[in-house]
């Protein structure tokens, strides 16, 4: 599973951006955080996730945190 951090996260519409250790930026949206099953992520947090689609049609799944 590939890691990452979280770059930004607003907690009012649960979207944000990862910052995978590529240093490539990957968004999160409302609906893979409402899947995780998460309260909330932290700025600087490390999550590891799964990556779906291709080009520009990549998403984050599965998101779980590893630590801070």
């Amino acid at each position: 599973m590939p890691q990452g951090t979280i770059k930004e996260f607003d907690v009012q519409t649960h979207s944000g951006c990862l910052l995978l250790d590529n240093q490539e930026e990957l968004p999160i949206d409302a609906e893979t955080f409402a899947a995780s099953g998460m309260l909330e992520l932290r700025l600087g947090q490390r999550v590891r996730f799964e990556i779906e689609g291709s080009g520009d049609e990549r998403r984050v799944r599965d998101i779980r945190i590893v630590g801070f």
